[in-house]
């Protein structure tokens, strides 16, 4: 079964399942990346961060093969992705889970039907089997069977989220990528959808990379953090680390208010 291969993931594989070098990301006469390298290691959490315009969500969308650079080196699971067809690209995508910052369901489907977008689309399965698997995802991210049934319109903020996860997860894929997931929500849904990326990472060896300004869910699922600044990757390490850092940019992003204030409740 699918689920069983997922359990039986290495979660201890220091080799990179995406590898990035030297990639410039120019659009029109701006250039939001310059130079950046970066290595994405099975089973672990990445968390990029960095300031407004800073490039986090470009290079996520690098990353996950939904944008190409414009120059430089991009590998996923062993394969030079920055200039492939789409027909070669496409079993990669496959392994790969998306969940959008605004969560990108569609409004004319129920939960139900946009979690089994990825199914119908990638997959021969048949009607009755695509809703089977997709009432399982939905399990799988804490929603109550009933929402199955209802239209994104019809779910909280919180409610959506856990949706589009879902739907990120419906191929069962190797590395899963997460804009902002906790943007919006008040402390307690934040704090949820924390606790069930955790679970994901642990019950399911998964690889995840998150773009996240929230401080607090920083400190409690991040393996490790990337800083951009300028296009670069300024510091990359872990948050212990980034607390010690010398540079200005992190010492501002983890030593203000917020940073101290997230720091001292983790670590009660």
């Amino acid at each position: 079964m699918a689920n069983e291969a997922l359990a039986r993931r290495p979660v201890h594989d220091e080799r990179p399942l995406v590898g990035v070098r030297g990639v410039t990301m120019q659009f029109d006469q701006r250039r939001v990346l310059d130079g950046v390298d970066l290595d994405v290691v099975r089973g672990r959490i990445l968390a990029i961060v960095g300031g407004s315009g800073s490039g986090k969500s470009t290079l996520l969308r690098l990353m996950a093969m939904l944008i190409r650079p414009t120059a430089g080196s991009i590998e996923v699971f062993g394969t030079e992705v920055a200039h492939i067809d789409d027909a070669t690209a496409l079993p990669l995508r496959k392994r790969i889970g998306v969940m959008f910052q605004n969560g990108g369901l569609f409004g004319d489907m129920n939960v139900l039907e946009n979690v089994g977008v990825p199914l119908r689309e990638h997959t021969r399965l048949d009607a009755a089997t695509i809703d089977e698997l997709a009432q399982l995802r939905i399990a799988l991210v804490g929603l109550d069977p009933d929402a199955a049934a209802k239209f994104p319109s019809q779910l909280s903020g919180g409610m959506r989220k856990r949706a589009s996860l879902a739907r990120a997860m419906a191929l069962d894929p190797d590395v899963l990528f997460l804009d902002e997931p906790t943007s919006g929500l008040d402390p307690i849904s934040s704090d949820a959808i924390d606790e069930l990326v955790l679970e994901l990472k642990r019950s399911l060896g998964l690889t995840i990379v998150t773009v996240t300004h929230d401080m607090d869910s920083l400190w409690r699922i991040a393996d490790r953090v990337a800083l951009l600044v300028n296009g670069r990757v300024a510091v990359d390490g872990t948050m212990e680390e980034f607390a010690a850092s010398a540079h200005p940019v992190a010492r501002e992003f983890f030593g203000g208010a917020r940073g101290r204030a997230s720091r001292r409740a983790e670590h009660r």
